[in-house]
């Protein structure tokens, strides 16, 4: 069975590929990032999560989103799901 080969579709595929790949290094360097604030936290004896913090970053990501067109209710909850993962770095740290 022969499958023929789709430019546009292998395109797209090709950008979808570079931007997931940016998505996951982006990714990454934030943790480096939290990871430092996680530690600097249990040292100095701060609590592990800020809520005012979280709700200021959601509202202000719930915007970005809006104005880039994509929508805000996924962003929240994709920016939740990073906040709870550093959380709980931050309580091991």
């Amino acid at each position: 069975m022969s499958v023929d080969i789709d430019p546009v579709l292998e395109d797209c595929r090709s950008s979808i590929d570079n931007i997931d790949a940016a998505l996951v290094h982006l990714l990454a360097e934030r943790f480096k990032i939290t990871k430092r604030v996680g530690e600097h936290k249990a040292k100095v004896g701060f609590a592990p999560s800020d809520p005012d913090r979280e709700a200021v970053q959601i509202a202000r990501l719930r915007n970005l989103a809006a104005e880039s067109g994509l929508d805000p209710v996924f962003s929240e909850k994709f920016l939740r799901f990073i906040v709870d993962e550093v959380i709980q770095h931050h309580k091991l740290a």
